[in-house]
């Protein structure tokens, strides 16, 4: 008796890839990101221009003493400290109430859960224009003073909901099992939070922190409409281009920038970690 044995079937041919192909769309990208990059570069290059008058829009040589006298400007300095110090609260006050919020909509279900997903869509699409004007109209009716507490109260309002949806979209991803398991070898809520959940949507916490950081530390618009006698950097600097921007403002952009990318470096190494011991 004797037995046949079919070939297996053979591999599909390989397609050769055209030299070039796929070029164009190289060289739009390398366009579409030299153009984002370009305002960048200029401003971080006239934080170094020796310039002698008020206007800081020619070069007139290479210097670092901008650097050196970063704060001689005392209401330049000030309007620093208050974005810095706002983002900061903001960021603090955002991350924990978003956190909360984005993990109650992605766990459980609740009356009026459709309402609080639409309200935090419509936070994120109102324009900026709207959003600022509401709360101008808010202010003025309930006689509050305009100032450090309601730019504070501004930029949460607006950057919970980025922090809520980023949280949320990392809780829909994780298997509730874990949880359930830690519950049954006697964890109780707090300690399952902790040592469990709050671990697996960290890469979505710290995303969502930054997110709004990065929001609070630059807005204008709203900014404005709710600032009344307090300065921002925002706000100083759209200010100084009346009478010329001095070159510390460059600097100082230099080095929220910089810190902005160290940040953002931070979490994806750290989210590389994360990823390698799981």
């Amino acid at each position: 008796m004797t037995t046949t044995t079919t070939a297996p079937p053979a591999a599909p041919p390989r397609r050769r890839r055209r030299p070039g192909k796929g070029r164009g769309l190289q060289i739009y990208t390398i366009l579409v990101v030299a153009w984002l990059l370009v305002p960048i570069a200029v401003m971080i290059l006239f934080g170094f221009n020796d310039t002698h008058t008020k206007q800081n829009f020619e070069w007139e040589g290479f210097t670092l003493k901008w650097y050196v006298h970063l704060f001689d400007k005392k209401d330049l300095t000030t309007a620093l400290i208050n974005s810095i110090t706002i983002a900061l609260l903001t960021t603090a006050i955002a991350t924990v109430m978003g956190t909360l919020l984005g993990l109650a909509i992605a766990r459980h279900r609740f009356r009026g859960k459709g309402l609080a997903n639409l309200v935090m869509f419509a936070a994120i699409s109102c324009p900026e224009l709207v959003m600022g004007a509401s709360l101008l109209s808010m202010f003025v009716a309930t006689e509050t003073p305009r100032g450090y507490l309601t730019i504070l109260a501004a930029h949460v309002m607006f950057s919970v909901s980025f922090v809520a949806i980023t949280v949320r979209a990392r809780a829909v991803g994780i298997d509730p099992s874990v949880e359930e398991a830690a519950r049954d070898l006697g964890a109780g809520p707090l300690a399952t939070f902790r040592l469990v959940t709050l671990p697996m949507i960290m890469p979505g916490v710290m995303s969502g922190a930054l997110l709004a950081f990065a929001l609070s530390v630059d807005d204008f618009i709203i900014t404005n409409f709710t600032s009344g006698a307090t300065q921002t950097f925002p706000l100083w600097v759209w200010a100084s281009t009346r009478t010329g921007t001095p070159p510390q403002v460059n600097v100082m952009g230099t080095l929220i920038f910089a810190v902005g990318v160290l940040l953002a470096v931070v979490n994806i190494v750290a989210a590389r970690r994360r990823a390698r011991h799981t």
